[in-house]
């Protein structure tokens, strides 16, 4: 299927590794224009490098590369330095750590909903004139299945990626940006092979005591499809997402988790 965006530029954060590399790929191999953020240097010049040698991207695709904090006032200016306008806004940054909800002070809270809740806002605010102006534009938040089915140990994203979610349920549906092509959603994963789910799950075999290989195994037992997601079907699902095909999707919540959640709704 062509997605009809060849040409399209796209901001893609957090993009030198796990989801946010799925999606910035999945965009090259449509053709758009890409610039990657992320704040590791190394590896996003790895990513870069690894994206241009990429056989499936078109001759012409630009691959760019922004190495900043995203979460901050100065990274976001480093990427509008680099260029002012874009088609297609991919919002990523880290999740906040696990833990205990009485162990966490005022700094913890703030610091969780600048980088989940008004970082995106922030990018959002940026860039969505411009876009209904050109009569296109798709943003896609990547936010976390806990908006959906809350977990214990993860309050702070749980508050802040819901935050997040009710902010675009309402600015999605404003006529001024639905009317002129733009869209907002938010894309939800579930357990997926990243770097971040290692680490958690090497985490958990430290505390309980068991091997990562069992605990692994555990947790792939909870999801129906017996297996973690790939970030390259993530990667496909947000290119579709951006994609002209799309244009009448908007404020939404598109689950991702190989049907882990067990509500109906």
């Amino acid at each position: 299927m062509d997605l009809g965006i060849a040409g399209k530029w796209a901001l893609v954060c957090g993009a030198s590794k796990g989801l946010g590399f799925g999606c910035a790929q999945a965009l090259i191999r449509e053709g758009v224009h890409v610039v990657m953020v992320a704040r590791g240097a190394q590896d996003l010049e790895a990513a870069v490098e690894k994206l241009l040698a990429d056989p499936a991207r078109p001759a012409d695709t630009a691959v760019q590369h922004v190495a900043a904090d995203i979460t901050t006032d100065e990274g976001r200016a480093k990427v509008f330095e680099k260029r002012a306008d874009y088609d297609i806004v991919v919002t990523n940054a880290g999740g906040p750590p696990p833990g205990d909800f009485r162990e966490w002070d005022r700094a913890a809270w703030i610091k969780a909903v600048d980088a989940n809740m008004l970082t995106p806002i922030e990018l959002i605010k940026a860039t969505v004139d411009g876009m209904a102006a050109r009569g296109f534009g798709r943003i896609v938040n990547i936010t976390s299945s806990s908006v959906k089915a809350p977990i214990d140990i993860l309050g702070l994203s749980n508050g802040a990626r819901s935050g997040l979610t009710g902010f675009v349920a309402g600015v999605a549906r404003t006529s001024k940006l639905a009317s002129a092509n733009v869209t907002i959603n938010n894309l939800l994963p579930g357990s997926f092979d990243t770097d971040r789910l290692k680490a958690t799950m090497s985490g958990a075999a430290q505390k309980t005591g068991k091997p990562v290989e069992a605990v692994m195994d555990a947790r792939k037992a909870t999801v129906p499809a017996r297996r973690f997601g790939t970030p390259d079907e993530f990667g496909a699902t947000c290119a579709f997402l951006c994609s002209q095909h799309a244009s009448y999707i908007t404020g939404q919540n598109v689950l991702i988790d190989g049907g882990a959640y067990p509500g109906t709704y």
